[in-house]
């Protein structure tokens, strides 16, 4: 637990005032704002992915890997890149980066909101947010623990949303897709990257499942947007990586 005056962080203490139902006690000894505990019973109800695939990317092992693998991509892949440019973020402005990992994107995100703005990164793992917090916290950069399919911010308190190669993670990704439009400002911007169901998937994706992972035809992620008042919805493919872009109506 923590003074609220003398050692919560700044960005977190901004954090605060933006979620539904702020805790009385915040909990940081961690370095971020863990909203999930040891499991309050309105989380419990929420599925959650035990496959093999979500096991390893939140252990310290998987963490790691993850780190390099974001690396190693971002070089050779144009299409793992951020679309920072497209969702133009206000001077000042609020993003949230969902699954944010080890951070290194919601920390690039704060760099793009300039002065006075704020990148939030929500994640489940609690060894990604250890790694974000050393890595990439700061006066403009925050880390909470919370869960993608029920997000703990008010109606209407970001600018834009990022979610790169998580939403094939999450349980019920048309919750997390509803949830970013709720919280997105009208006019906000949303982009997601996830794996698709090319030929590379065409043999192994009936195991994806099982392992506790998924991919995404064609237009089903845009028709979601679509469904949940997204306008201007585009999506491009560059092998069995997909991004998905739209604007809250």
């Amino acid at each position: 637990m923590t003074d609220l005056d003398t050692t919560l962080p700044p960005a977190l203490r901004r954090a605060l005032e933006l979620l539904a139902h702020p805790p009385a006690q915040p909990d940081v000894s961690k370095g971020y704002l863990d909203l999930l505990g040891t499991g309050p019973v309105e989380h419990d109800v929420m599925p959650k992915n035990t496959g093999a695939i979500q096991a390893l990317w939140a252990s310290a092992v998987g963490s790691m890997l993850w780190d390099r693998t974001q690396a190693v991509m971002r070089r050779l892949l144009v299409a793992w890149q951020q679309p920072t440019e497209w969702l133009n973020i206000p001077q000042g402005g609020i993003v949230l980066d969902v699954g944010c990992g080890p951070g290194n994107v919601t920390a690039s995100l704060a760099h793009a909101t300039g002065p006075g703005g704020l990148a939030l990164g929500v994640d489940v793992s609690e060894p990604m947010l250890a790694r974000a917090v050393q890595a990439q916290a700061g006066p403009q950069v925050g880390f909470m623990r919370a869960d993608a399919q029920r997000l703990p911010l008010r109606d209407e308190t970001v600018d834009a949303v990022v979610s790169i190669a998580v939403l094939m993670l999450i349980p019920d990704p048309v919750a997390a897709l509803a949830e970013m439009a709720r919280v997105l400002r009208p006019g906000g911007r949303l982009a997601v990257m996830v794996p698709t169901a090319g030929r590379a998937f065409r043999y192994s994706g009936k195991l994806l499942p099982i392992a506790g992972s998924r991919a995404f035809g064609n237009d089903e992620l845009g028709d979601i947007l679509e469904d949940h008042g997204f306008v201007s919805v585009r999506t491009k493919n560059v092998g069995t990586i997909q991004w998905v872009r739209g604007k809250r109506r």
